[in-house]
């Protein structure tokens, strides 16, 4: 079989630290039996500096051709004045659109080591592991009419358009409920059907799709605004939860704030099965950002770009056992008390810096 390609995209800030700790750990699975082609692109501010644009076309072939694509950050205040097509989230929105990526994966898992940075107790968290499947392409943010008029009276009306057709809830259902299957196997719907008819719709689908395709999955439907209530008040109540994309920006945070520090999330962001081989066009990300005023220093986190990492190996390389074992490492470094800047807190533990958390993570691997 081929070697699997791998496009990896630095970026900007911590990007380059956090991403070289990643490299780390690549390399020890590529010594231990499972080799990746790796190539290595710009995207973001620094793309910009090179080329004029966030990303190039040279890059976006790349992406288009590899496996998976692996993204670490982007911007900075360095190009807060750049023309705002070309600024660096500019090229992000590029490799979801251009790779048509409509499901996106935001697992909040808290690792036992940082339950008490959690801003809930202990026992509300311990032991968290849920999955946010948030559709990512359609929704109001991408809706149309989208305009503020002018209505002449000193007065102003701004217009979005929340739209959803029927094809794009089925699809969206669907990941969450093949997620579902190899979890707990229940999936609860998200949405605000009492004052939304896109909401009224998106519950009719969801249900439609459980029953025709996934009657194995347990599903439930909740409203969102009682869902962000549910989720502070018990939040291992969830396995997957499948909601739009308005919700799903507003849901997966609050989520990731259970976990205690956003250096600890990964996502990942997938596109349609190929027709012939079954594999979907990928990109996977730490959730947090590029951090610029710790660039440099050491202090960035490397774990949330690990984890990625990981969630490619179980969704792009159909390597769920490496997964496990990565992330199992993972725990095991912080269980040991290991700690970046941002993790340095309740119960103490041993500063270390961002190199030294992921030389510890690859000998915990084995």
């Amino acid at each position: 079989m081929a070697t699997p390609t791998l496009l990896i995209l630095p970026g900007d800030g911590i990007g380059p630290e956090v991403m070289a700790e990643v490299r780390k750990v690549i390399g020890w699975f590529g010594a231990n039996g499972r080799p990746f082609t790796v190539e290595e692109e710009l995207v973001g501010g620094c793309a910009y500096d090179a080329h004029g644009a966030a990303i190039s076309d040279a890059a976006m072939e790349k992406a288009q051709a590899a496996d998976a694509v692996l993204l670490a950050a982007v911007g900075g205040p360095k190009w807060d004045k750049v023309p705002y097509d070309v600024r660096p989230e500019a090229g992000l929105l590029r490799l979801r659109k251009d790779l048509e990526l409509f499901a996106n994966l935001r697992p909040a898992k808290c690792f036992d080591a940082l339950a008490d940075f959690s801003s809930l107790k202990r026992e509300l968290v311990e032991g968290l592991d849920i999955l946010i499947v948030r559709e990512l392409t359609g929704g109001v943010y991408f809706g149309e009419p989208k305009t503020i008029t002018d209505l002449g009276n000193g007065q102003k009306r701004a217009i979005d358009t929340q739209v959803y057709d029927s094809f794009e809830i089925e699809r969206i259902s669907a990941v969450a409920f093949e997620m579902a299957r190899v979890r707990d196997k229940r999936v609860c719907s998200m949405e605000k059907r009492n004052v939304m008819k896109s909401g009224v719709l998106w519950n009719e689908v969801v249900q439609q799709t459980h029953d025709a395709r996934f009657p194995d999955v347990e599903l439930s439907h909740m409203l969102a605004d009682a869902g962000g209530m549910q989720l502070v008040r018990a939040p291992k109540q969830f396995d997957v939860i499948v909601t739009d994309n308005l919700f799903g920006d507003m849901l997966s945070d609050v989520a990731a704030m259970l976990t205690g520090s956003l250096g600890m999330l990964p996502s990942a962001s997938l596109g349609a099965p190929d027709p012939k081989t079954g594999r979907r066009k990928a990109l996977y990300e730490p959730v947090h950002g590029s951090a610029p005023d710790i660039a440099g220093q050491g202090k960035a986190n490397p774990i949330a770009c690990i984890l990625s990492f990981a969630m490619a190996l179980r969704y792009s390389f159909d390597a769920g056992a490496d997964a496990d074992r990565l992330e199992a490492a993972v725990e095991r470094v912080l269980a040991d008390g290991l700690r970046t800047a941002d993790l340095i807190g309740p119960g103490g533990g041993k500063a270390v810096t961002t190199s030294e958390m992921g030389d510890a993570i690859v000998a915990a691997l084995g």
